[in-house]
């Protein structure tokens, strides 16, 4: 199976750390990030020991993170299939098929079943783009520095990975499937042309798959009276930035604290799903708006468009206190920032 790079913030590690499973994963420290334009000037770095912090993020393997949630989420109850389920506003009815079909009947219900999700209140932007991904290998590697690149295609990552980088190189759909399988040297020097000579050449690919890219979000967190989405249930994002998994994280950590504030009482008579949704709102509706606005604010690839945002990357480069809260929003999002 293809390396799929998942990037954890700071803040998602220190979560993470009070369920006891992040030494447990395979992980490789981002402390400098590189934020540039392809065919343009500007950039901006962001440096983790300007906001005190031993690294901006992590690097690691979706397979064994998610091997990793599942193993501490008691898997004895993760063992049968939701057929359906209906939330009448005093309780949610849940269909179990599997080791004897039946029906569950409970005070909450939390959807955490990933971006296929179903809905009514479901709305989707198709960028018409594919995200194509696999490890590649330079002749230099800057090591625990993570590249965002900009070009009129999309944008483009190398996430450190020991010796190497994880790449996911945003591209349109309709040429997706022939990068995936033209040859490596090909491949490897199409990389090379968009980040220049900073690497030397890349010299090695590994397996390459690719991830269709939308946004797809509820326009609130709330599914039903008693019913709650989290996660990819709740927003599917673009991958630039790195906000998916983050602001899933948050989803859940916030609604864990809800529950256990809540208490039994409070969750039998009803109102958490709509409080929780309200206390959500914020956060998942920046991180959108951050995402699809960086991913269609670089669309335009006239020279007016690459010097506006050319200028914008050096401005924010130059002053070191929109920097700071530009990296600590993408940390730590809106949820109280220490």
């Amino acid at each position: 199976m293809p390396f799929r790079p998942i990037a954890l913030s700071h803040a998602s590690r220190l979560m993470l750390d009070r369920i006891g499973v992040f030494d447990t994963l395979p992980v490789t420290p981002i402390e400098t990030v590189h934020i540039s334009q392809a065919g343009g000037f500007g950039r901006t770095m962001i440096r983790a020991d300007e906001l005190d912090m031993p690294a901006l993020g992590y690097v690691t393997d979706l397979a064994p993170l998610a091997g990793t949630l599942l193993a501490a989420a008691a898997p004895e109850h993760l063992a049968s299939r939701v057929r359906g389920w209906n939330d009448d506003g005093n309780s949610v009815h849940v269909q179990i098929e599997g080791n004897g079909a039946r029906e569950l009947t409970a005070r909450l219900l939390v959807l955490a079943d990933g971006e296929h999700s179903a809905g009514d209140d479901l709305s989707l932007r198709d960028y018409g783009q594919t995200a194509v991904v696999a490890q590649v290998r330079p002749e230099r590697v800057a090591r625990h520095a993570a590249f965002e690149r900009f070009s009129a295609e999309g944008p483009i990552a190398l996430l450190p990975v020991a010796d190497r980088y994880a790449l996911i190189w945003s591209v349109r759909t309709n040429r997706a499937a022939d990068l995936i399988k033209a040859p490596d040297i090909e491949f490897l020097d199409g990389v090379t042309d968009l980040f220049g000579r900073r690497f030397g050449k890349f010299v090695e690919v590994g397996a390459r798959a690719g991830f269709p890219l939308t946004l797809r979000f509820r326009r609130g967190a709330a599914a039903g009276p008693r019913s709650i989405a989290i996660g990819n249930a709740a927003q599917t994002l673009h991958p630039v930035a790195g906000q998916g998994l983050n602001l899933g994280l948050r989803d859940a950590i916030e609604l864990a604290e809800a529950i256990l504030l809540a208490g039994r009482t409070a969750l039998e008579a009803g109102g958490l799903a709509a409080r929780f949704a309200a206390m959500r709102k914020r956060d998942r509706y920046a991180s959108i708006g951050i995402t699809d606005g960086l991913v269609r604010g670089f669309e335009s690839d006239g020279p007016f468009a690459r010097m506006l945002r050319g200028a914008g990357l050096l401005a924010i480069d130059l002053a070191p206190p929109a920097r700071k809260m530009l990296a600590r929003r993408f940390v730590f999002g809106l949820r109280a920032l220490p």
